[in-house]
């Protein structure tokens, strides 16, 4: 799977593998070493799985790349296990190579999140446990809401700046009290988190 990652991304005139892994362990390393932009990340691999890479790429690092979940099933539990630690979407290592491409360079120059549809069949299996709302949903104004719906669809800040008729810079602050309220490292974990409260329906 990496020979034909590498082969269809170094083919392209815009993008550079600079590194590979093996293990968990190793692709921390090779992070830290390169410094990359985006990371395929593959959450089942040996010692270290990709779940506990990710979440130490994240936090471990001043500007942390964005990370891709690459994986056979979308309804792996280790990829719900992975949006929650912070990964800006996932891939199925079936994708051909136009997605594959379009995926990493959409990741690289914008905010946008790779999961919109299929994190709710996800987050549902979890919020099920969790029937209350947790009380940061009755603290969110209704702007911040409209804001936290807008970034679960998978639309930049630009974006939904343009379909509110605000600024991004208004955008901006709004994502950052959201991120606050939601106790949430990033917009993926508070996307998660909302589908987890039921919030996305109305809760």
């Amino acid at each position: 799977v990496r020979t034909a990652l590498r082969a269809i991304l170094s083919a392209e005139p815009d993008l550079e593998v600079v590194g590979e892994a093996a293990t968990g362990a190793e692709a921390v390393s090779v992070v830290r070493e390169t410094l990359p932009d985006v990371v395929l990340m593959d959450v089942r691999m040996p010692g270290t799985d990709g779940i506990r890479a990710t979440e130490r790429i994240l936090a471990t690092l001043d500007r942390p790349p964005r990370v891709v979940v690459v994986t056979t099933f979308e309804n792996d539990a280790h990829v719900y296990d992975a949006l929650r630690a912070g990964a800006a979407g996932f891939l199925l290592k079936r994708a051909d190579a136009d997605t594959l491409v379009r995926a990493v360079r959409l990741v690289a120059h914008s905010d946008t999140l790779l999961f919109p549809s299929a994190v709710r069949a996800l987050a549902a299996e979890h919020a099920r446990a969790h029937p209350a709302p947790p009380p940061w949903v009755a603290r969110l104004t209704g702007r911040e809401g409209e804001v936290l719906r807008l970034m679960a669809t998978g639309l930049t800040n630009a974006e939904i700046a343009g379909r509110m008729g605000v600024g991004p810079a208004t955008v901006k602050t709004h994502v950052a009290s959201v991120l606050a309220k939601t106790g949430s490292r990033d917009r993926t974990q508070a996307v998660v988190r909302a589908h987890e409260a039921g919030f996305m329906n109305g809760g």
